[in-house]
């Protein structure tokens, strides 16, 4: 479905109205609880400046949901709800991943074609390094977005490939929280008992992700464009540095370039660690 304002197209999503062909093993619903939170933070992250999903509206039903809230075998009866949340696509590297996977090149040439074509409109659909210009801007606004997400210390909790999107907004709000006080270790997420998706790894899950993007859009690769995307890839850490160490001497209102800045934002990180 889409919604068009002022020029824009917006696809929408019901999350919690049931079973869809995505739901797997689940029941599709969502309770109340997790359904304010989703509306609440994205709406919060979208005006903090973070590239993000939105709410449009939640609707609270009579139907019980049974939930493990802590993963302790404590089930639960909880109200359901329904969020209406809405981005300008949905679609996620799973999206393209799962399609390489099942050797469907010609559904994911396509599906790859239309996603440049709607929302990458500074790469030429003639250009035949097209892909190899998409995935350079996945790569660059991904560390974009994950050093957005450290400045105001918001862990997402889920960070696999099904959550991250192809256009590098925030999606899919699930056990997500921010930090009261700096701590690299943040797991907001109960389930991760290994601490995969902790706050201070987000970064490297990041380019685990995109990593699989790259192996996704191999095939649709000559083998310059294979070594010129891997070249872009590591290229990924020096992005996020420099975007993380620019949004902490704003922070900071450290003005001009100084060879002692990054030596401060890590002392002070470090400081407040220990606070």
């Amino acid at each position: 479905l889409y919604f068009c304002r002022h020029g824009e197209r917006w696809e929408l999503q019901l999350k919690g109205s049931g079973k869809t062909p995505y739901s797997r093993n689940g029941d599709g619903r969502a309770v109340l609880r997790s359904s304010v939170r989703e509306f609440l933070c994205s709406e919060a992250m979208h005006y903090l400046g973070i590239p993000t999903s939105r709410a449009a509206s939640l609707v609270a039903s009579d139907d019980d949901v049974w939930r493990d809230q802590f993963y302790n075998g404590n089930v639960k009866k909880e109200r359901g709800a329904i969020v209406l949340r809405l981005a300008k696509s949905w679609f996620r590297i799973g999206s393209l991943e799962i399609l390489a996977h099942s050797g469907e090149l010609d559904l994911q040439r396509k599906l790859l074609d239309f996603v440049i074509q709607e929302h990458f409109p500074s790469i030429a659909m003639n250009d035949s390094n097209r892909y190899l210009e998409f995935f350079s801007t996945v790569v660059l606004e991904t560390a974009n977005l994950i050093a957005l997400w450290m400045s105001v210390g918001f862990a997402h909790g889920v960070c696999n490939t099904d959550n991250f999107s192809l256009l590098s907004i925030t999606i899919d709000y699930g056990p997500f929280g921010f930090m009261d006080s700096y701590d690299p270790n943040f797991v907001p997420n109960t389930s991760d008992d290994e601490g995969r998706y902790k706050v201070g790894n987000q970064a490297n899950v990041g380019l685990f992700n995109l990593n699989k993007l790259l192996q996704a859009l191999k095939p649709l690769l000559d083998p310059r464009q294979k070594q010129l995307a891997s070249q872009i890839l590591e290229e990924y850490g020096k992005h996020y540095y420099i975007r993380f160490t620019e949004l902490f001497k704003r922070k900071l209102g450290l003005l001009g370039e100084d060879e002692n800045d990054n030596y401060l934002i890590a002392f002070l990180l470090k400081v407040s660690l220990l606070l």
